[in-house]
């Protein structure tokens, strides 16, 4: 099996203990299966400024092969590293997704670019 790069896009200012032990549960996972895991909750400098945290996530997304999307509608730096991740056409795999209607709207264009790259 190839040894994949993965970026984990995710809540982190709001996250609450539960998930942030999920995601370490995820990222335990995908590390037992080989793969190379960058989540920023463990591996961005979370102190610094936000500038440098975007630009540390920024370079390790440009590193990934791939990103896996934990998705939270009310956190501000998922949306940014979605774009990130989205301008660089990176695969994306979905690990959670809200619940969408009609029309659009960020879980429903999440369902889409997984389909399409």
């Amino acid at each position: 099996m190839k040894r994949t790069k993965i970026f984990i896009i995710c809540a982190v200012r709001s996250a609450e203990p539960l998930y942030i032990a999920k995601i370490a549960s995820y990222v335990a996972v995908l590390k037992e299966r080989g793969h190379e895991v960058y989540c920023p909750p463990f591996d961005t400098n979370q102190q610094a400024s936000g500038y440098d945290i975007c630009r540390q996530n920024q370079a390790a997304i440009i590193r990934a092969d791939e990103v896996h999307i934990f998705y939270n509608s009310k956190s501000q730096g998922t949306h940014f590293d979605m774009g990130v991740a989205f301008a660089l056409g990176k695969r994306v795999v979905i690990v959670e997704n809200e619940s969408y209607g009609e029309g659009k709207s960020f879980p429903r264009m999440l369902d889409e670019w997984s389909q399409n790259v």
